[in-house]
């Protein structure tokens, strides 16, 4: 049985505006259409969401013919670049907006996790949220009753459950958001990257959680990650967009291998003509450099060896206060699992000279990391780490390989392994 189908379905959005309608619009369309009896206009101009080119349209698709289908029971992965339309397509589905073009069928109760605390009322406490939520999915205060502690407990909130959702943590706000949707027995559950702000023991309940309801209850799930393990781990299926496009459609594992292809052709690109980045752009990184203990620049490492990374960047705002910046970089696996992250605030490091040096240096004494292929990434924000306060953020951006070595045992080589990359020093007693 079908559970979700899309029929050429897109999605224009007008730039530079909170609503995509005026009042002259609106009349214009009903006049040429209704009657003169034409074509809608609005429907014929626009360009492909398309964030490496300027474009000279205001018009954007940000979704356009999607066509697919999902089956009863399946856990189906969408996933694909920053803006490549997975969230719109989400928020199409739970009908927090509506298409531009085309049709789309869901049989069934859909429960949705697309944002931090939606659906909730700030005012309201965590208890009065789920019984809201219930509600809205179309359950009875009975069916409400009997799984309400099983969300409580699953949420981890007890404490907090009768205190306003407003003064709950993002982390908090994001375990009852799940909670409420995947207990409250839609046929249907929608989780977009928001599992990201919980942490490492959340996640894995949540991805555990996830399988009950596929497997166990045959209920269908649509999950948007950019951690291509939870996707490999979770899903059946998958589909990669592109520039608002259905790029591909197959296995988990092959829609991965597509994206990660992608995202590997981005890396031949010199830095300052990337344009997957996020930010506001008062600050861009130009070039990255690895070099080892002698200072020749290096693309690969022994296990255990010193590495020192440069970061090169241009301001194009001189009033921005580099006193206030809070570097983050770091190394992730072939499926975008993070390994090793060095964020400044945490090392207690201040850029107050970085005005005159443009180039940021981090030493790492050893690289304690088991051999294969990792990618770099980085990120630099003013103030704070939060996404509003990002100049640049955009990875991966080049790739550096750890070649096999000894660190254990004089002769014996490290064994391949994944997930697990740090190697801590240590010996058996």
């Amino acid at each position: 049985m079908t559970a979700i189908e899309f029929n050429h379905v897109s999605k224009q959005y007008r730039l530079g505006l909170v609503s995509t309608k005026t009042l002259s619009h609106d009349i214009r369309r009903w006049w040429l259409t209704s009657i003169m009896r034409q074509e809608d206009p609005y429907l014929k101009i626009g360009e492909t969401n398309d964030r490496a080119t300027k474009g000279n349209s205001e018009y954007v698709w940000a979704l356009r013919d999607i066509d697919f289908k999902v089956e009863q029971g399946d856990v189906v992965g969408i996933i694909g670049k920053n803006g490549a339309g997975k969230s719109t397509l989400l928020k199409l589905l739970s009908r927090v907006t509506g298409p531009t073009t085309g049709t789309i069928r869901a049989h069934g109760r859909i429960g949705s996790l697309l944002e931090v605390g939606t659906g909730f009322h700030s005012e309201m406490t965590g208890r009065e949220n789920i019984y809201m939520n219930g509600a809205i999915l179309g359950m009875t205060k009975a069916e409400i009753d009997r799984k309400l502690d099983e969300i409580i407990d699953f949420s981890g909130c007890e404490r907090y459950i009768d205190t306003p959702v407003k003064r709950y943590s993002s982390g908090m706000t994001v375990r009852l958001g799940f909670a409420v949707a995947a207990f409250l027995e839609p046929e249907i559950l929608v989780v977009d990257e928001v599992l990201a702000v919980g942490d490492a023991e959340f996640q894995k309940k949540a991805i555990g959680k996830m399988k009950d309801v596929s497997q166990g209850q045959g209920r269908t799930v649509l999950f948007v990650s950019h951690n291509m393990t939870s996707v490999k781990q979770l899903c059946k299926h998958g589909i990669l967009l592109e520039n608002g496009q259905v790029s591909f459609m197959g296995t988990a594992e092959d829609t991965i291998g597509k994206y990660l292809a992608v995202n590997l052709e981005d890396i031949d690109k010199p830095l300052a003509e990337r344009t997957d980045r996020r930010g506001d752009g008062r600050v861009r990184f130009t070039n990255v450099l690895f070099r080892n203990a002698k200072g020749d620049v290096v693309t690969e490492a022994f296990v255990g060896t010193p590495l020192t990374i440069e970061m090169y960047f241009d301001i194009n705002d001189p009033s921005v206060d580099l006193s206030k910046a809070i570097m983050a970089c770091g190394l992730s696996d072939s499926y975008g699992m993070s390994v090793a992250n060095w964020i400044s605030d945490e090392i207690e490091h201040d850029f107050s000279n970085l005005k005159d040096e443009k180039k940021i240096v981090l030493h790492i004494p050893a690289l304690n990391l088991r051999p294969q292929t990792y990618n770099f990434g980085v990120q630099l924000s003013i103030g704070s780490t939060s996404p509003k306060d990002w100049c640049d953020e955009i990875g991966p951006i080049s790739q550096l390989t750890i070649l096999n070595d000894s660190i254990f045992t004089p002769g014996v080589n490290l064994k391949d392994c994944r997930g697990h990359q740090a190697l801590v020093p240590a010996r058996y007693l």
